[in-house]
This record gives structure tokens, C-alpha cells and sequence, in this order.
């Protein structure tokens, strides 16, 4: 999940010959606002999902997938249609939702409900979205190409990289950081970081004193003992990149993971914007209508734990890439894969287990590689094949786990699982 809950040398084949609608150019930052409602009712609507996230009545017509020319390099399933399109009719469901399965640079799309309500545009592949805790792979793939460098160590400390940081984890490595256990206390579960988000949800906090918030705080446990995903885990990866490189981490983003995977739409911003065109995000609370949240909250107080934005289309050509092992050499590629028990946030389909910025799923069908999140309006899913050559994403326009709507969630896992065995020829379902 993201915080607010509660991502080689060639570019990989991909699906941009969908036949939908050219790359759009990025928006200008100062892109018109929505319409804002008055102040007290957006504080309280914030406060409320703040609570939720941090703790762990659509108008206009429904458009289910295979419409258009998203769906002209293959056959769409139409039991997975109605699947996801009975997902967003669900009572409390996403206003939309799309999943996209790329095989060889082929693609299929399935897509229900809008991409803003009182449109009946549908969402699209190229569509902007926050893609929430999904951009802790994004993170991972920084640290392990680094790694395979020589820049970076998966044995390196805190205390060797990051000697301002509280004695007492001075002793966490950046493998225990990628997996999940480090033990670090999580900043966005602060009392003093959520009274500061919630008086002003747009606040621009200075992204890289956000561990500062639990900097008196011990250990969880003892380094490596367990698993328990920590938003603080990523902020640190991120940090320890830029101590052993001297390069920002969105510099190293660019040139490690987006530049040679060719992600034409993928950014991490620091103010709460989004560029043109987008998938508007939902707080869903029937039977009150649901309240465009999209541009709520400012990324700067999630960076690297969650504040990446991209589309379906560069968020599945990015999870074959790093499912893939791309640019990583047999040691580091063993140590990625190398699993421990823990769920993703939220859980992902079939059995999660946590590997290094990458959980494996494990369902009926087959196993694949990837990464889950959620964000207050956003929940996502971004898996590949192990060998790099199929991914599959899915997104939905509200925030869905086991807090908010663990019913919804179930049934969210159940398609996710269905779309895995179709993504691996497997129909069982």
C-alpha cells in the first residue's frame, strides 16, 4: 500500500501500439482545480481517510472493456468483462476501473465504469494515476541496479550510509529495508505527522526529513527477526541511493529505471497535481456521493514510498522490466527472488511472500512477480512473468483494503487471480 493507507540497457517491447489515443503531452502544473467545496467539509473528508489510510453512485453511463481500439491485438474475455465490470457496480465500488494484459507487446484491456464521473469517458491506458506503495518496486529497481553496480550494498547499514539517523538503526542493511524487515517505526502512522497532513492535506513537507517524525522511536524488533511493512522502509532506500551515488533519487529514477525502459509518463511529483488526462480518485462512503479526491493530497509527504505517478501503460512495461530481472546480473537477480513471509499492502492474489521491492503471488494458476498500493482514491496492481515477457495491471478509481471495504478486497483478489490465469493462459476461472 502506499503510506496513505493506512514501485537495464534496452527498453522491453510494450504495449504502445494500443490504437487508442496518441501519448498525450504531460499538463501544464498549473492545470485548472476542481471545484473546491467548502473548507470544512474537505477537512473532515481528509481527516477521515487520513485515519483509515494511515491506520493500515456513478452518474452518467458505464463503459465495460473491449470497446474501442484498446482490444485489437487479441480476444477479450467476456467472463472477465462482466467480472470487473460487477466489481464497480458493487455497492461502495470504484467509479473505474481498468486492467491491462501485455504478452510479446500485445495487449488486451478491460474497462468498466469512467474515468470521471459525470463524463462516461472510460479510463484509458494512457491515463495518469498515483500509483501509491507500487512505487516501492520502483525504489527496489533503483537500489538493485545500483547494487549490481558496485555503488550500493544490500549489506550496507544505515549507520555506514546514513550516520544521522538514531544510533539504534544504525545497524539495519538495505536488504532488510527492501524486504520489509528493518524493524524501522513507521512515519506515516506519527501522531505529529498525521495532525500536520490533516490541517493541511497540501502541505509540502521536505520529503527527505520525513523519518525525522519517528527519529525518537526504537526498533520495531531486532533487524531481520520478522516482517512487518514499514512506509519508512522505502524513504530510507531512497536516501541511503542518494548518500552512496550524490545524485537525487528522482535523478536516479530517470536514469536507472525510466529512461532505459523508455516510460514516457511516469514521474514523482512533490505538490498534489496531476497531469492531463487522468484518473480521477474516489473516496467511496455510501450513501454519500463519492467525493473527487484526486488532487486531496500532495505526494511530497509519501516520495519515494508512494508518490510515483504514471499510466497503465508505462506502470506494465515498467513490471516486466523489474518481474524481469532486467539489467541485473545472476547474484543480484537470486537475492531479488529470494523470499520471506509477509503480505503486501494491501494483499495481493493468492499467496504473497516479500522479496527485495517485489512480492510473489502465488495463485492456482501460476506464480507472478510484483508489487500492490493504495492511496487515498487509487488501488493498484502491477505483476509480471519471471521471465519478463507478460504483465498485468489493474487499477481502480478508490481506495480498497482491508480497512476500508475488506469484502470489496476479496473480491478484488479473486479478479486479480482470474486475470492472472488469463494473463497465463491458464483459464480457471
Amino acid at each position: 500500500m502506499l503510506g496513505l493507507e493506512g514501485a537495464g540497457p534496452a527498453a522491453l517491447p510494450d504495449a504502445h501500439r494500443l490504437q487508442e489515443a496518441p501519448v498525450p503531452v504531460r499538463s501544464r502544473p498549473d492545470a485548472p482545480l476542481p471545484r473546491r467545496r467548502p473548507r470544512r467539509r474537505r477537512r473532515v473528508v481528509v481527516a477521515s481517510l487520513a485515519a483509515a489510510s494511515l491506520a493500515g453512485l456513478m452518474t452518467g453511463p458505464a463503459h465495460a472493456g473491449g470497446d474501442g481500439g484498446d482490444n485489437r491485438h487479441g480476444p477479450v474475455d467476456h467472463a472477465l468483462r462482466q467480472k470487473l465490470q460487477a466489481l464497480v457496480d458493487t455497492p461502495g465500488g470504484p467509479p473505474g476501473a481498468i486492467a491491462v494484459l501485455t504478452a510479446g507487446g500485445r495487449s488486451e484491456v478491460y474497462r468498466a465504469g469512467t474515468s470521471q464521473l459525470g463524463t462516461g469517458r472510460p479510463p484509458r491506458t494512457t491515463d495518469h494515476m498515483r500509483i501509491a506503495s507500487t512505487a516501492k518496486a520502483f525504489s527496489g529497481s533503483v537500489a538493485l541496479q545500483l547494487a549490481e553496480r558496485g555503488a550500493l550494498g544490500l549489506d550496507d547499514t544505515l549507520g555506514r550510509r546514513l550516520p544521522r539517523l538514531p544510533a539504534a538503526w544504525h545497524r539495519v542493511t538495505l536488504r532488510q529495508l527492501l524486504n520489509h524487515t528493518s524493524g524501522l517505526p513507521d512515519y506515516t502512522e506519527s501522531p505529529a505527522f498525521l495532525a500536520e497532513l490533516t490541517a493541511d492535506p497540501r502541505r509540502r513537507f521536505d520529503s527527505r526529513r520525513l523519518l525525522d517524525y519517528v527519529a525518537g522511536d526504537p526498533l520495531r524488533f531486532e533487524p531481520g527477526s520478522t516482517y512487518h511493512y514499514s512506509n519508512s522502509d522505502n524513504i530510507a532506500v531512497a536516501l541511503m541511493a542518494e548518500a552512496a551515488t550524490g545524485q537525487r533519487y528522482e535523478k536516479l529514477l530517470a536514469e536507472l529505471v525510466y529512461r532505459p525502459l523508455g516510460l514516457r509518463d511516469t514521474s514523482l511529483p512533490q505538490g498534489y497535481r496531476l497531469p492531463e488526462p487522468y484518473l480521477h480518485g474516489y473516496a467511496v462512503d455510501p450513501p454519500n456521493a463519492p467525493e473527487d479526491v484526486s488532487t486531496v493530497l500532495g505526494a511530497s509527504g509519501v516520495w519515494a514510498s508512494g508518490g510515483i505517478v504514471s499510466t497503465p501503460r508505462d506502470l506494465g512495461t515498467f513490471i516486466r522490466g523489474y518481474a524481469g530481472g532486467l539489467g541485473l546480473g545472476p547474484e543480484v537477480r537470486r537475492q531479488q527472488l529470494s523470499f520471506v513471509a509477509g503480505s503486501s499492502e494491501p494483499a495481493g492474489p493468492g499467496r504473497n511472500r516479500a522479496g527485495l521491492g517485489v512480492f510473489s503471488y502465488a495463485t492456482r494458476c501460476g506464480t507472478v512477480y510484483g508489487h500492490t498500493g493504495n492511496f487515498p482514491g487509487y488501488t493498484q496492481l502491477a505483476a509480471g512473468t519471471k521471465d519478463g515477457k507478460r504483465s498485468l495491471t489493474v487499477s481502480l478509481t478508490s481506495q480498497v483494503n482491508s480497512a476500508t471495504n475488506p469484502r470489496l478486497l476479496a473480491t478484488l483478489r479473486e479478479l486479480q487471480e482470474d486475470f492472472v490465469c488469463r494473463l497465463l493462459d491458464r483459464r480457471k476461472y
